[in-house]
């Protein structure tokens, strides 16, 4: 990094902001101070001495000081408006005087968007909103997301209608945003605070929304314009491709990612190409060398190409939605086309520090977003590691060794944000991204983008390129559905640490550099941290040396050198210009000397010798990321919180893992077509399956449903599509219903064996665990066609199981009713259910009936409901603790007073999902600890 005092500065700026996100207080103060006691090690490696160092510590302080400051300032104003507190506004009715502040997202039966609240009408009980008084907003406008439920479905249209700057009136009442209940789960409020955003404003019916077109000046909101565009460019696609084309292509030329389908958007998540289906600095790219190279066709003169390009470049980051990828890319080619203007050599390095430093001091959050955090680091890595890589391709024809040099290295870069963010690697991304990124981003992308613009001119044109697209299209589904399709090539990660991130790019580089450096030979050529020095003080031999430099491009001006050679290599040529400026990251991939270059190279005993050892020490430290997080000889058994339903996750002390239902999402009735979302809220989907991959569930060794019902068995479906399964259990019943039966299908097509669960049955994952089945008492007989019986009764058929585990017994009850619980305790009475356990007798003195049981943990039968959980069922268990499993602000009166005060009676310690989030406990030499995700008041 010598001689680039920017991107020094910039990585200061940026750990100084980082170290202010992660810690507060006093913890933020010594943080500071141990970052500032390193710096002398960072000065000393790169040379810097002097003022330099006060402007570097300034730069750390600094960072952490505009976070704080920005934290300071980034809270609701709205207690302070209406003097209540912030309990008492959840909830809180009210009309709200606002402006729309931005684009209207309409999914079924629901419209998001944002608005500027200028004013606030609150409506009490029995209080009319004449009777009401306006309380009026300061200067400083508060930011709410609204979601209206819309009623009909010519509310669609309705909504369809409202633009960014208009005036509106809506009623409805103020929602805290959920906050994340289970331990590592998405935290809606803290996202939506990086928006700048503190309350929902749910609104039913469009009837409840007056909206007021704005007149003067106010109809000129370039914001308001962009959209009007975006939509007119989005139903010209849609015109023009069928689904699931046209929300694919939308995604692809405007940045529409919320219209791709969500299975294919899935397919292409689990390969790794998402950065394909949203605009993203390839896109830019595409479009700044489209650019320049129509320019050159137009016989226009360099200056004038490179000042109209210069000038496009905002519009379309603001045509493409605006996402930080963007904006990245936009500034970087917007300094390069500067750059190349004034005739000045351009560092990438330098040029991508200038943008994050931009993008930062506009909003320090952007530190936070994940497409941020991946444009930026995949972008610099290019620039550092590719210089590195480029001599593994040796030998290989130079225009595939660069593909594969800026494939294999943007995957080996990207690879620890995703593991971190999305907690799965696919082992095909690499020959997915080799095969398909060039063909969508240098065909499809220009072929879809040349007949979106003629289909403005005269759509039969248009059409035979849409065509092409299609077909294009049709070849990248089938190949990515087949990859997707070969099985043992997706791994599952549990979420890393930021200090395993650091150490791997650390022995990454150190070991990229070894292979690359060989035995020191060319060492004028293998400098990948030299200077950028002023070309008018660098010889011609020195001019081509720099060529190769990670992000180093090197632009001869007039004073700089008048060879005919060197002129038509850099300046001659708009194709090379254009190249340099559009992918300054990719620069070293495309050198004169190609990745042959290298191939003469010798390394010395001791090289290989530390290359092997950093081999050693990369594969240990991927095989320490990759296994499943567990403290040594500890059960751990973790109540998720899933809303109104069931779900438990079972870790054996042996490290087995076991799923106790899945949840799941109930729709009630039949839903009209236009109401259904394009990607509806499902909870295994969105919750149990991402909850397993951050805790690194690399595999379940059983899956237990307790019955068929769709808050149990729903979100089972994710997991067996997304998560391998051993064995899967349940109580030998169906329920009949078409989910339930896709279910079962699922499974038979994954070979997963089907076990029906019968009482005496036990199952025993290791040595100190072992599940004991002591209900239901069924026939599991086929029916006559060979299905299976057909159940009314999933309640009372409920899966019933003694889990022992390191020394402590826990009892899972399902939804079983009263007259199941009286029917296991005559059984117990009468020894027939010690009796089922023929060959464990010894140990079943729980169920005598000559003793009273205990067992540590009782799970709470059908989330609390008074129909279970009889005064002689807890007499006879006497739990030490009680876990109940239920939804917030459920519906359902879950769980009932009576079942609490019955709990209580018998001295059972009550822990509540709807309360605490997810309930973890900790098993270890029969002592349980436990701990909860939410702090409950008192």
């Amino acid at each position: 990094m010598k001689g680039r005092p920017l991107v020094v500065f910039t990585v200061c700026w940026l750990c100084g902001s980082g170290l202010a996100c992660a810690l507060t207080g006093w913890t933020l103060f010594w943080g500071m101070l141990g970052a500032i006691a390193c710096l002398p090690f960072l000065l000393g490696w790169i040379g810097l001495r002097g003022w330099s160092a006060f402007l570097l510590i300034a730069s750390l302080i600094g960072g952490a000081v505009h976070w704080e400051w920005n934290e300071a300032r980034n809270v609701s104003i709205l207690p302070e408006v209406t003097h209540l507190a912030v309990e008492e506004l959840d909830g809180y009715a009210a009309t709200l005087h606002a402006t729309l502040d931005s684009d209207v997202r309409i999914d079924g039966d629901r419209a998001d968007f944002q608005i500027l609240l200028a004013s606030i009408e609150p409506l009490g009980e029995g209080q009319s909103r004449t009777d009401s008084k306006i309380l009026q907003l300061p200067a400083k406008k508060e930011r709410l997301m609204v979601q209206v439920r819309l009623a009909e479905e010519e509310e669609q249209q309705a909504a369809a209608e409202w633009r960014r700057g208009d005036a509106i009136t809506l009623t409805g009442s103020l929602a805290l945003p959920g906050e994340a209940r289970n331990f590592g789960g998405f935290d809606y409020r803290n996202y939506l605070k990086t928006q700048y955003i503190h309350w929902l404003f749910k609104v039913k019916g469009a009837s409840s929304v007056t909206v007021t077109s704005p007149e003067g000046v106010g109809q000129f909101n370039i914001l308001r314009w962009n959209d009007l565009v975006r939509n007119q460019l989005g139903s010209a696609v849609d015109r023009l491709f069928p689904e699931p084309h046209a929300g694919y292509m939308k995604g692809l030329i405007i940045g529409m990612a919320s219209d791709i389908d969500p299975d294919t958007y899935g397919q292409f998540s689990q390969l790794g190409l998402t950065h394909i289906l949203a605009i993203s600095g390839t896109h830019v790219a595409v479009y700044v060398a489209s650019l320049l190279l129509l320019m050159s066709w137009l016989r226009l003169t360099r200056e004038t190409s490179l000042t109209i390009v210069l000038l496009l470049i905002p519009a379309y980051v603001l045509l493409s939605g605006g996402s930080p990828s963007v904006i990245r890319a936009g500034i970087m080619s917007m300094i390069g086309l500067y750059m190349a203007r004034r005739g000045l050599a351009r560092d990438g390095l330098q040029m991508i520090s200038a943008a994050a430093l931009m993008m930062m001091w506009w909003n320090p959050y952007f530190l936070l977003s994940v497409s941020f955090q991946l444009s930026f680091l995949v972008t610099a890595g290019l620039m550092i590691y590719m210089p590195l890589i480029n001599r593994l391709f040796n030998g290989w024809p130079k225009a595939i060794a660069a593909t594969a040099s800026v494939t294999v290295t943007a995957q080996l870069i990207s690879f620890p944000v995703t593991i971190l963010y999305f907690n799965q690697f696919s082992l095909l991304s690499f020959a997915a991204n080799f095969l398909l990124v060039s063909l969508i981003s240098a065909v499809v992308l220009p072929l879809g983008t040349v007949a979106l613009l003629l289909s403005f001119l005269w759509m039969p044109l248009a059409k035979p390129l849409a065509w092409v697209a299609i077909l294009l299209n049709k070849l990248t589904f089938v190949s990515v559905e087949w990859m997707n399709s070969l099985s043992g090539f997706v791994l599952i990660w549990a979420t890393p640490s930021l200090l395993w991130i650091a150490a791997y790019y650390a022995v990454l580089y150190v070991l990229l550099y070894l292979l690359h450096r060989g035995k020191g030979e060319m060492q004028h050529a293998l400098n990948v941290e030299g200077d950028t020095v002023p070309l008018i003080h660098a010889s011609r031999e020195r001019r081509l040396v720099e060529a190769v430099q990670p992000g180093v491009i090197v632009t001869p001006t007039e004073n700089q050198g008048r060879s005919d050679e060197v002129r038509s290599d850099n300046s001659g040529s708009m194709t090379t210009l254009s190249a340099s400026i559009a992918w300054p990251e990719y620069t070293s991939a495309f050198t004169a000397r190609g990745a042959g270059y290298y191939g003469s190279e010798r390394m010395s005993l001791l090289h290989k010798g530390l290359c092997g050892l950093l081999i050693l020490i990369l594969v240990a430290g991927l095989g320490w990321a990759y296994r499943t997080p567990q403290p040594p000889g500890t059960g751990v058994v973790q109540f998720l919180d899933i809303g109104q339903g069931d779900s438990t996750l079972i870790t054996t002390p042996g490290g087995k893992h076991i799923l106790v239902d899945g949840g799941g999402t109930v729709h009630f009735g039949n839903q009209e077509s236009w109401k259904i979302r394009r990607d509806p809220y499902e909870v295994g989907a969105k919750v149990v399956v991402p909850l397993l991959k951050k805790r690194g569930i690399h595999r379940l060794d059983a899956v237990i449903l307790t019955h068929a019902d769709q808050d149990h068995a729903g979100g089972l479906q994710a997991v067996l599509e997304q998560i391998p399964v051993e064995r899967f259990m349940f109580n030998g019943t169906t329920s009949g219903k078409d989910n339930f039966e896709k279910l079962l299908d699922t499974a038979v097509e994954r070979h997963i064996p089907l076990y029906a669960i019968q009482q005496g049955m036990s199952y025993s994952p290791d040595a100190e665990t072992t599940l004991h089945f002591i209900s239901p008492d069924l026939d599991h007989s086929l029916n006559e066609g060979g299905r299976l019986p057909v159940s009314e009764h999933q309640n009372h058929d409920s899966v019933v199981f003694l889990l022992d585990m390191a020394g402590a017994s826990l009892l899972f009850t399902g939804d079983m009713d009263a007259a199941a619980e009286q029917n296991l305790l005559y059984m117990i009475q009468d020894g027939s259910l010690a009796a089922s356990f023929k060959q464990e007798m010894d140990s079943f003195s729980l169920f005598s009936s000559t003793t009273r049981a205990v067992v540590d943990v009782l799970k709470v039968a059908h989330h609390g409901s008074k129909t279970s959980s009889t005064e002689a069922w807890l007499q006879y268990w006497s739990a030490q603790s009680a876990v109940i499993s239920a939804g917030a602000n459920n519906t359902y009166g879950h769980p009932n007073p009576g079942v609490l005060e019955r709990l209580e009676a018998v001295g059972s310690q009550i822990y509540r999902t709807d309360q605490m989030g997810e309930i973890q406990m900790r098993i270890k030499d029969g002592k349980i600890d436990v701990r909860q995700k939410l702090i409950v008041d008192e």
